[in-house]
C-alpha cells in the first residue's frame, strides 16, 4: 500500500464523517420546532396558578372561578356545614375513602380535616367537576347530604364533596391551594 492510497482513505472517511455530522445538525434543526410546539403556550402557563381574593364571601356562601379550564368550588362553611361533615364516620365512605387532596401525600383518608384548607374546617376548596362523567354539580346544599348533587345522572356529594350516593367513584379532587395571606388563596 503506498502513502497516497492511505491518504485516500483518511479524506473518504472524513467526508463519510462530514456529511454524516451536517446530515444529524440538519434532522435537528427540523424536528427541533415540532417537538417545541408540544410545550405549554404562554398563556397556559401564565394561569397555571391564580389567586383568588375571598375576603368578600361570607360564612355559608360559594364562589366558582375557573382554574386550568376547569370550575373550582371555593366555599366558606357554615359551623352546621362543618359539624355535619366531621361527624361523618369512615366507615360511611363506602365508595372512596381517599382525600383526593393535591396538598397531602396520596392515600390520605378522607376525613373533614384532610379535605378542608385550614385547620378550622371553614374554608373547602375542591375541583367542580363530577368524577362520573365530568358535569358540574349543583351546590348550595343541593342533594341527600346537604352538599353539592350531580343531576346529570344522580351523585350525592356530603358538604366535605365526598362522593356518599351514586354513580360517581371518586370525591371531588383538592386541587393545589393555600391561603397567601387572610384574604387570598393561591391555586395552583
Amino acid at each position: 500500500m503506498s502513502h497516497a492510497e492511505d491518504h485516500e482513505g483518511t479524506r473518504r472517511d472524513f467526508l463519510y464523517y462530514a456529511t454524516a455530522g451536517a446530515g444529524a445538525v440538519t434532522a435537528g434543526a427540523a424536528i427541533w420546532p415540532l417537538v417545541n410546539q408540544m410545550n405549554p403556550s404562554a398563556d397556559v402557563l401564565a394561569l397555571s396558578s391564580i389567586r383568588v381574593d375571598v375576603g368578600g364571601l361570607s360564612e355559608g356562601s360559594q364562589l366558582t372561578v375557573k382554574w386550568l379550564g376547569k370550575p373550582v368550588f371555593i366555599r366558606r362553611r357554615t359551623a352546621e356545614e362543618i359539624e355535619e361533615a366531621r361527624a361523618v364516620e369512615m366507615s360511611d365512605l363506602a365508595i372512596d375513602a381517599d382525600a383526593r387532596n393535591a396538598n397531602l401525600p396520596a392515600g390520605a383518608p378522607a376525613t373533614d380535616e384532610n379535605r378542608a384548607l385550614d385547620e378550622t374546617g371553614e374554608w373547602l376548596v375542591m375541583m367542580g367537576v363530577c368524577t362520573h362523567l365530568g358535569c358540574v354539580p349543583l351546590g348550595d346544599g343541593a342533594g341527600e347530604y346537604n352538599g353539592w348533587f350531580c343531576p346529570c345522572h344522580g351523585s350525592h356529594y356530603d358538604t366535605a364533596g365526598r362522593i356518599r350516593k351514586g354513580p360517581a367513584p371518586q370525591n371531588l379532587p383538592v386541587p393545589p391551594a393555600q391561603f397567601v395571606d387572610e384574604t387570598t388563596i393561591l391555586l395552583g
